[in-house]
């Protein structure tokens, strides 16, 4: 069984995404809680937009690609507390910025293409 969300961009940008945050979260001194929350939030993003590509009704999909964005917003925030901690520089926190900015707007496209007008 083929399953067709592999072949989506934003799919394959948030799996990049996950793994490059859980390299910096294997770093020592990584407070656990705020670790933990952003593995959480980080790994919320490539699963709903999976579990939503597997909805049929297009309310259902549009859901579930709406959870993985707000899990995007909710990875900013814990970002920068770990840049004002050093725990990462402000070059990481940059890139993963861009990275969530990008994946943001593709999830919000995703979301009004399984609008109805």
């Amino acid at each position: 069984m083929a399953f067709p969300f592999e072949d989506l961009e934003v799919y394959k940008r948030s799996i990049k995404l996950v793994s490059d945050i859980e390299d910096i979260l294997d770093r020592p001194k990584m407070g656990k809680t705020t670790s933990d929350q952003l593995s959480r939030a980080a790994l919320s993003i490539p699963l709903n937009i999976a579990e939503g590509n597997g909805r049929w009704h297009k309310g259902d999909k549009r859901n579930f690609f709406w959870i993985a964005r707000g899990s995007v917003f909710e990875c900013v925030p814990i970002l920068e507390i770990l840049k004002i901690k050093n725990l990462i520089s402000k070059e990481e926190c940059d890139s993963f910025r861009t990275q969530l900015e990008v994946i943001g707007k593709m999830l919000t496209r995703l979301i009004q293409a399984h609008t109805d007008s």
